[in-house]
């Protein structure tokens, strides 16, 4: 199953965020700016994280900020922000944070097989730095494994 979509519009780099919240509303912004979310799927985001806890925080350096399927949900969607400084989501082994994505899926199954998908991205041990020092969005769509 391929990955949900990585549009340029999707791709935020060297961002500043002065909190975990604020880089996690810059990957809403990103997904909404694809078209893929409303505004509101930012908050939705955020309050997952508030109530679960920095669960998101999936390797050294990598968030993967999402929220369950709804009604702000247009079309599947994924978005890379990549912060100037790293943040810290409170999580005991993989802070700061310099990648974060942003994930929105339309369905359950779906979610579930995607964040599998972005794992296997991530598995590459290279992946996350490289995403990270990425100058232009081209790169970081061919590190993900997308040709645009």
């Amino acid at each position: 199953m391929p990955l949900p979509p990585l549009p340029e519009s999707a791709i935020v780099l060297g961002a500043e965020a002065a909190t975990w919240r604020d880089a996690v509303r810059l990957a809403g912004a990103a997904l909404t700016a694809s078209g893929a979310t409303k505004p509101g799927y930012s908050d939705e985001m955020i309050r997952m994280i508030e109530e679960h806890g920095p669960y998101v925080v999936i390797a050294p350096g990598l968030a993967l900020a999402h929220a369950r399927p709804g009604p702000d949900v247009l079309a599947d969607g994924l978005a890379v922000v990549t912060l100037a400084t790293p943040v810290a989501f409170g999580h005991p082994h993989n802070d700061p944070v310099s990648v974060v994505l942003g994930l929105a899926i339309s369905s359950i199954d779906r979610h579930l097989e995607s964040v599998a998908e972005l794992a296997n991205v991530f598995n590459r041990a290279s992946a996350i730095p490289a995403i990270a020092a990425a100058t232009d969005p081209q790169t970081v769509i061919d590190i993900m494994g997308r040709r645009s």
